[in-house]
């Protein structure tokens, strides 16, 4: 199982979705693309904890971390 990771001003939702799933992986691709597209960033965790942005879903990542604009005042 792989893990979509949203953090928003509530807290983190979590969804799971089974990559070997065509039609589980197409609803992340589609969540992937909405949420980038909202402004969201999409991270992946490398070895040693070290994250990287990335910009398509990588289905073979265990976790897939989406995090808001920061906004500055």
């Amino acid at each position: 199982m792989a893990t979509i990771l949203i953090m928003d001003h509530t807290g983190d939702t979590r969804h799971h979705f089974d990559p070997s799933d065509s039609e589980q992986l197409a609803w992340a691709n589609a969540r992937f693309a909405e949420l980038t597209s909202d402004g969201y960033s999409a991270a992946v965790r490398k070895s040693h904890g070290e994250a990287a942005l990335v910009r398509a879903l990588d289905p073979t990542a265990e976790e897939t971390l989406f995090y808001p604009r920061l906004v500055g005042g």
